[in-house]
């Protein structure tokens, strides 16, 4: 009987060491195949923004980069996110983290417009 006993729980040791090697192998599979964040540029140049209108998913951090001679602001029209006065080669960068379309404008010239739509 308590020979039977002892191979039961060996056979259950083994099952346990079993299941929690997988569990691990999943745990690191499924981690190690989650995306690098994602990034975008948005060029700020000759009094307009380009990419006019960018595509991108949740959680994309996108930057803006003056490359103008003159100074540009970033700023929502929902208030969402404003960036300071940016000079000659300034950035700004914002996470957007939810679905939806973001409009934005220059501040200092408001015929700047652009927009960002989020999936």
């Amino acid at each position: 009987m308590i020979r039977k006993c002892l191979r039961i729980a060996g056979l259950a040791a083994v099952i346990v060491a079993a299941v929690l090697l997988l569990i691990a192998a999943l745990y690191v599979s499924a981690h190690a195949q989650q995306p690098a964040p994602a990034s975008a540029e948005v060029k700020v140049d000759n009094f307009s923004f380009g990419p006019g209108t960018l595509t991108v998913a949740a959680g994309t951090t996108v930057t803006w980069t003056n490359r103008d001679d003159i100074p540009h602001t970033v700023v929502s029209t929902d208030g969402v996110f404003k960036s300071k006065v940016l000079d000659t080669d300034d950035k700004f960068s914002f996470t957007f983290t939810k679905a939806g379309t973001y409009p934005y404008f220059c501040s200092i010239h408001p015929k700047m417009t652009g927009k960002v739509v989020v999936q």
